[in-house]
């Protein structure tokens, strides 16, 4: 097995993707999208972190963060997340043999996608990323038609980096 390591750089801005364990046809998050956004503020308020830029799709989503200083826990916010949100979900997922046995939910995929920030320019191009996702999924034809985006906030502000730190998603 490869020994994956998680770069650990403390205070930086990371883009994340997170997926549910069942993909096609799965609408949960836009399902339970006010559970999830409760998940997301209760674990900023005892891990603070900012939202610079999310996006909320049926079956994963994608963010921008940027911890604080001196920190880089990202791992333990999204469990926190992930585990706030499971628990507000009635159970009957289906799950594999080796969730069973652990005694864990079939919400969430056990891992997710990071990749820390290097510069403005990467940047600008993950919050493209994220906010063109629901037009590449064709879940509608313009990226202002999605409601689960911080594009809406995004173009408040006249683009750049949230102040507010809220993405104008959570």
């Amino acid at each position: 097995m490869t020994n994956y390591r998680r770069a650990k750089t403390k205070g930086a801005t990371w883009f994340f993707t997170v997926n549910c364990a069942e993909r096609h046809g799965n609408q949960l998050l836009v399902n339970h999208i006010d559970l999830l956004r409760q998940a997301f503020r209760k674990v900023k308020s005892g891990h603070p972190f900012q939202i610079d830029a999310m996006v909320v799709l049926p079956d994963h989503l994608h963010c921008i963060w940027t911890l604080p200083p001196g920190n880089a826990d990202y791992k333990t916010r999204w469990a926190l997340i992930k585990t706030g949100f499971s628990r507000g979900i009635p159970a009957g997922e289906r799950r594999s043999e080796s969730r069973v046995k652990r005694g864990e939910r079939g919400i969430w995929q056990r891992r997710f996608w990071e990749h820390q920030i290097r510069d403005d320019l990467d940047y600008q191009r993950h919050v493209d990323y994220i906010h063109w996702n629901p037009v590449k999924h064709g879940l509608v034809k313009r990226v202002k038609d999605w409601p689960h985006s911080s594009f809406h906030a995004y173009v408040r502000r006249g683009g750049g980096r949230c102040s507010a730190g809220l993405g104008g998603w959570a």
